[in-house]
């Protein structure tokens, strides 16, 4: 049954790509993310990380690939024209072209028509997602287990990476003038993008501590989140916090597709088991939290 699951989910993200790619040859309009999701029979809540995970890559360097790839194929054609190529494969302007194979292919979309050799180099360069499986080796060790709802006071941060848990210092802060800081229980996080994938200043990330009792009446911009509730695939991680969103992308890989289990409209959260103040990098612990049926 494990096996079927895996297949079907492959097959699930071949679709998409066909998809992606007989949309660019033609010419027409790009799904967005729910229709793509709708193609791999996948739910639409997890299927930007369910997607990265597999490939590598997001859809969107999914589709920056392929539409290079198209472009190459089109310049490849005897009397092909920069400007035509450039419009029927989705660029705003030839110079959108050309500012994308100097960024991608260190080469101008003239010198790549003219250099059939240099074309084929970068048209298998392109073929294939570049999406490091590095950690494909490490043994994963996976609990399931049913988690009780729990609520959280939640506060959300944008910018950089390194610098989105100083809401945890605020929410603290908070706690402390109410007279909970000595009730703390958990201490969560949810990251709403992949800061491997986003610049800098569009990282978001929600900073959750827990409490004894449950919160009322939060002030703005706190707020109260509820997390938990069914059953969640853990998986224990040790390091720097930096490294959770690759050991999801193992987990969901390799692990989801051989364990029986799917994906659930839920939140995927990480459970901080250790104060990074107070223990090294190398050895902090934390719970990656998937919620799965």
């Amino acid at each position: 049954m494990s096996r079927i699951a895996q297949v079907r989910q492959r097959h699930g993200i071949d679709r998409v790509i066909a998809h992606l790619q007989a949309c660019l040859r033609a010419g027409d309009p790009l799904p967005d993310l729910e229709a793509l999701a709708a193609i791999a029979h996948q739910s639409p809540f997890h299927f930007h990380r369910l997607y990265r995970a597999l490939t590598g890559e997001t859809p969107g360097r999914t589709v920056a690939r392929l539409r290079l790839l198209q472009a190459l194929t089109l310049l490849g054609q005897a009397d092909s024209r920069v400007t035509e190529v450039a419009l029927h494969v989705g660029y705003e302007s030839p110079q959108a072209l050309a500012r994308a194979c100097r960024q991608a292919l260190d080469a101008t979309p003239s010198t790549l028509r003219e250099d059939a050799g240099l074309r084929s180099h970068w048209q298998q360069q392109l073929s294939l997602p570049a999406g490091d499986h590095s950690a494909d080796a490490v043994p994963l060790q996976v609990t399931v287990t049913m988690l009780e709802p729990f609520d959280v006071v939640a506060l959300r941060r944008e910018g950089a990476f390194d610098d989105l848990d100083q809401a945890f210092g605020e929410i603290f802060t908070w706690s402390a003038e109410q007279g909970w800081a000595e009730q703390l229980q958990q201490l969560v996080g949810i990251a709403r993008t992949d800061h491997r994938d986003v610049p800098v200043r569009e990282c978001v990330f929600d900073c959750g501590m827990g409490f004894a009792r449950t919160p009322h009446a939060l002030p703005a911009p706190l707020r109260a989140l509820t997390l938990g509730g069914g059953a969640y695939a853990v998986l224990r991680h040790v390091g720097s916090h930096a490294g959770l969103e690759a050991a999801t992308d193992v987990l969901l890989r390799d692990w989801l597709p051989e364990s029986g289990h799917t994906l659930r409209d839920a939140e995927l959260y990480y459970h901080y088991l250790d104060d990074p103040e107070e223990v090294p990098e190398a050895i902090l612990r934390a719970d990656i939290c998937v919620p799965v049926a």
